[in-house]
């Protein structure tokens, strides 16, 4: 993992390492909205459903190869691996920051 992760980055990393689902929500603002798979998800609600269905269920695990900084966003790249069909894949997370929290998450 690179260690220039952001911290609340690092933590949504580190609790999917343990496919830790509230781990991975800890992080998230109360209004912060992912976008995955042309799809929306908003508030923590819906987050936690997205993570324990697309992550947790799936044994999801991303691991960072390169991150950088992008239009003041945190693009972090790198394998996905789990038990879904072509894994591992290669994804891009794009992480928006406010202090020490994730507004916005796009996976593409």
């Amino acid at each position: 993992m690179p260690n220039d992760l952001p911290p609340p980055v690092a933590t949504y990393v580190e609790a999917n390492a343990r496919l830790d689902a509230e781990g991975m929500l800890a992080p998230f603002a109360e209004d912060a909205v992912v976008l995955d798979h042309g799809r929306r998800h908003a508030g923590h609600d819906e987050i936690r459903t997205w993570i324990r269905s697309e992550t947790i269920r799936s044994n999801a695990v991303f691991t960072p190869g390169t991150s950088r900084e992008r239009d003041g966003r945190v693009v972090v790249e790198g394998l996905t691996a789990g038990a879904f069909p072509g894994s591992p894949i290669r994804f891009t997370f794009v992480f928006e920051i406010r202090g020490e929290t994730i507004t916005a998450l796009e996976i593409a």
